[in-house]
């Protein structure tokens, strides 16, 4: 068992919290396989009705995944470490998206990276004015994953292409605006709704319906139509030149979009729509995480990702030198190479 995750019983719920602080409780391997251990162990517990989700304290929910254990791992191991941790902590985000008991997440802080893995596949998920919510890996040249090619498709409106390309950071209201987030409750609300929850866990619906606070406008409403006008299309080079054009006639978003997009990896910005395009079409979310773990044990030795992690998290110099260093270099072929199927005894598997 690991420190950095806290598991008890409250009568028939489970509770897991997060307990890493100092690193905004981002996941390290140990916590994926002890998050995977007491939900195995409640979902054979006749006793166990529902799965409580949520971070003990500080103002993260979950900031994301190992990013120094990858990073070693791409300069040190060819891989071997990191493509482990992307392979277990997978099966986590499937057995969560597959469990028939209902999890609650409450994001009442920084969601972002391995923590929308965990957050996403919970039946209620609920945002409060402290979540911040985003997909930033294009900013660290690794990608979207822990099921963001299912979760970021299937939002409507392109807005998943948008957070997938952009970093965006939603707050709470646009997340529930957005549908990522089930219910919004101001965070001081939040521990009396635990407390009706473990009381009556058969009526989590109508815990958290009753408990409603006001969320605030959400922001993004106000910028859709633009969202799905310049991020309509699955080529980036379009995505581009959409925004440049509506730049040059004195867009001030347009300028913004335009200027955030050209901080981040081409390589990974089109990796990112073509796994949400190609998720789009698949069954089920298995499949999704079969072509996302091919992603993961490529783009984690290329180069732009231990470089991105240098210069955004290491050095904090912000001036990554992305290797392909333009749009037009990402070819067709690289992105073949990407993703295409890996041997059959290397494949990601569920649980």
């Amino acid at each position: 068992m690991t420190d950095d995750i806290l598991i008890h019983r409250h009568g028939r719920v489970g509770h897991i919290s997060l307990n890493r602080p100092k690193a905004l409780h981002a996941l390290t391997l140990d916590m994926c396989h002890a998050m995977s251990a007491a939900l195995t162990e409640w979902a054979e517990d006749e006793e166990i009705e529902a799965v409580i989700l949520d971070h003990a304290e500080g103002r993260g929910f979950c900031a994301g995944g190992d990013i120094n254990l990858l990073r070693h791992s791409a300069l040190n191991d060819g891989g071997t470490s990191g493509r482990k941790f992307f392979h277990d902590e997978y099966q986590l985000n499937h057995q969560m998206m597959t469990y028939e008991k209902p999890i609650v997440a409450f994001m009442d802080g920084i969601t972002m990276g391995g923590g929308v893995g965990i957050a996403l596949p919970c039946k209620y998920r609920v945002a409060t004015e402290n979540t911040r919510f985003a997909m930033p890996e294009t900013g660290i040249g690794l990608f979207p994953d822990v099921g963001g090619g299912w979760h970021l498709s299937r939002l409507g409106g392109r807005l998943g292409q948008f957070l997938a390309l952009t970093g965006a950071r939603l707050d709470g209201a646009e997340c529930l605006w957005a549908g990522i987030a089930t219910h919004y409750l101001p965070c001081e609300m939040i521990a009396d709704a635990k407390a009706r929850i473990i009381e009556k866990p058969t009526r989590i619906p109508g815990v958290l319906s009753e408990m409603v606070g006001t969320p605030p406008k959400a922001r993004i409403e106000g910028n859709a139509d633009k969202i799905r006008k310049h991020f309509a299309s699955d080529s980036y080079e379009d995505i581009l030149a959409s925004l440049e054009q509506a730049a040059e006639d004195g867009d001030e978003w347009a300028i913004k979009e335009r200027d955030t997009l050209g901080t981040k990896s081409p390589q990974t910005c089109k990796v990112a729509l073509r796994q949400l395009a190609t998720s789009e079409g698949l069954d089920s979310f298995a499949d999704n995480m079969v072509m996302e773990y091919r992603i993961a044990s490529r783009v984690l030795t290329r180069p732009d990702f231990a470089e991105g992690v240098r210069a955004v998290i290491v050095d904090k110099t912000n001036d990554p030198k992305w290797d392909p260093a333009t749009p037009e270099g990402v070819s067709e072929d690289l992105l073949d190479q990407i993703f295409a199927p890996l041997p059959a005894d290397e494949e990601w598997k569920p649980l």
